[in-house]
């Protein structure tokens, strides 16, 4: 069912990501809504309204689908059940499925092993014996994560040899886990894929991404790969997209090691940091490209017309905005947050490379 101009959309979800979709909505002649419990809510300032309640308040839920025309969501951790009663209501894109696989990660590397995909060795792990058991199985030197949560480095902890187990546990605060087995890797991609309901696909370029303190600081746009590589790891982004059937964008992080294997990292069926750079080296952003993706529009070409590097400005970077707007060809993006923190993504800037 296509949406035309004119019709509302819902986010779900309002920090910086629902922000920017608004902005690239109202510049199609959409309405947005937004709906979450966040006081401080980029998203909100920018939206026609915002429903502040929790995932499970149905009341809420009802007004909200009485008000728009297709749901979507910023973040992939609004709660399955919501998106499933929203569904009898209302087109959500995504849906719930993709929700199920990429809401638990233990769930998302098995799904990409049945596509025979290749990842960083895994097991699950519930208790030390468990945790004992996987590094027997994968080595000395791995990750452990929460299945569930967890974003920028939270909700994990490196192990090495002799790592003691039950501190890893308890850092964890005895969460369901995963662990992973430590890859070598040369460089980080991501490639983003929006696909329409019909099963339009249409990929940006791979991108290569920096990380300090497991948070991203730098994405270079386009990444310098061989062509072949390149292709690749735009095929891996769009057999997954079309495996599960997305309606939306879908990010899709990578590992690239020394002798040229992609490794899958993880999924994110929403609009990605590492694609922040589209705003302003493409003829269509990402945040345009979900738009017309939810309201089954033609797909805008994602070709970079410069090639460009996005910065994150964390915490109080942020105060050196007036040394950035004076900065001759960046374009400098905030995110309208009222209280910097330590870490917190509070805009980026865009420099385009001629």
């Amino acid at each position: 069912m296509t949406i035309p101009p004119g019709g509302t959309i819902g986010i779900l979800g309002c920090g910086q990501l629902g922000r920017m979709t608004a902005m690239a909505a109202a510049r199609l002649g959409y309405r947005t809504i937004v709906f979450g419990p966040e006081a401080d809510a980029p998203a909100a300032d920018v939206a026609a309204r915002h429903f502040r309640a929790d995932y499970a308040e149905a009341a809420a839920l009802a007004e909200f689908a009485s008000a728009v025309d297709v749901v979507t969501l910023e973040f992939e951790n609004v709660p399955v059940a919501a998106l499933e009663w929203l569904c009898a209501r209302r087109p959500v894109r995504p849906g719930p499925r993709i929700l199920e696989v990429t809401q638990d990660r233990l769930a998302e590397k098995r799904f990409l092993a049945g596509l025979e995909i290749p990842t960083a060795p895994f097991a699950p792990v519930a208790d030390a014996a468990g945790l004992e058991a996987a590094l027997t199985a994968l080595g000395p030197e791995a990750i452990l994560k929460t299945r569930r949560l967890g974003y920028d480095g939270k909700g994990q902890v490196r192990l090495g040899p002799g790592a003691a187990v039950e501190d890893a546990i308890a850092a964890l605060a005895g969460a369901p886990a995963i662990l992973e087995g430590f890859v070598s890797f040369a460089r980080e991609l991501s490639v983003i894929t929006a696909r329409r309901p019909g099963g339009e696909l249409c990929s940006y370029p791979p991108v290569e991404n920096r990380h300090a303190e497991q948070i991203l600081i730098e994405t270079i746009a386009p990444a310098e790969l061989p062509p072949r590589i390149a292709a690749e790891a735009v095929a891996i982004a769009e057999r997954i997209a079309g495996s599960l059937a997305l309606e939306g964008l879908l990010a899709v992080e990578m590992f690239l090691t020394g002798d040229d294997r992609l490794l899958v990292n993880e999924l994110a069926p929403r609009p990605h940091n590492s694609g922040h750079w589209s705003l302003d080296a493409c003829a269509v952003s990402q945040f345009e490209q979900l738009v017309r993706a939810i309201c089954d529009l033609p797909l805008g070409d994602p070709t970079p017309t410069s090639p460009c590097t996005m910065q994150n400005l964390l915490g109080h970077a942020v105060d050196g905005w007036p040394e950035l707007l004076a900065e001759p060809g960046a374009r400098l993006h905030l995110y309208g947050k009222r209280e910097t923190r330590p870490g917190r993504k509070m805009g980026h800037i865009t420099r385009l490379r001629r």
